[in-house]
């Protein structure tokens, strides 16, 4: 009883390896490449306009720049020039100071007054009771 289980185990198993092998066809029936559909390349020319200059010395390398410059370069196309009302719009706006954004929180910062409307809104308490409404008046 024990030799016919160890045989038909073993029998099983070699089935099993054997069935794998089978998957890609007989020995003579596979596919090659076709060495007529083999064709030649034209060998590389160079381009008679194809003129390296040599660098400059004390020049800067190319490949030396800043990172982020070059991918702005590559995305947008480099800085694009303004249009009249553009640059009139710069000219006129002015540069910030550089430590705005640390002296907008400041409580001495001078502020312009929008009125009791604005003020109501920004004091209103939070939630969706009756003081959350809102109302329009009649014109």
């Amino acid at each position: 009883m024990m030799r016919k289980a160890a045989t038909i185990c073993l029998l099983t198993t070699a089935a099993g390896l054997l069935s794998a092998c089978g998957a890609g066809g007989s020995l003579f029936n596979r596919s090659r490449p076709d060495e007529f559909a083999v064709s030649r390349q034209a060998p590389l020319v160079v381009p008679p306009d194809f003129s390296l200059t040599p660098p400059n010395p004390g020049a800067p390398r190319p490949q030396d720049s800043d990172a982020s410059k070059q991918a702005m370069d590559a995305l947008f196309g480099g800085p694009a020039p303004r249009s009249a009302v553009e640059a009139d719009v710069g000219s006129r706006a002015g540069t910030a100071s550089p430590g705005i954004r640390s002296a907008v929180g400041d409580p001495q910062t001078n502020t312009v007054a929008k009125g009791a409307v604005t003020r109501d809104i920004l004091s209103a308490p939070q939630g969706d009771g009756r003081e959350a409404q809102a109302s329009v008046p009649p014109k």
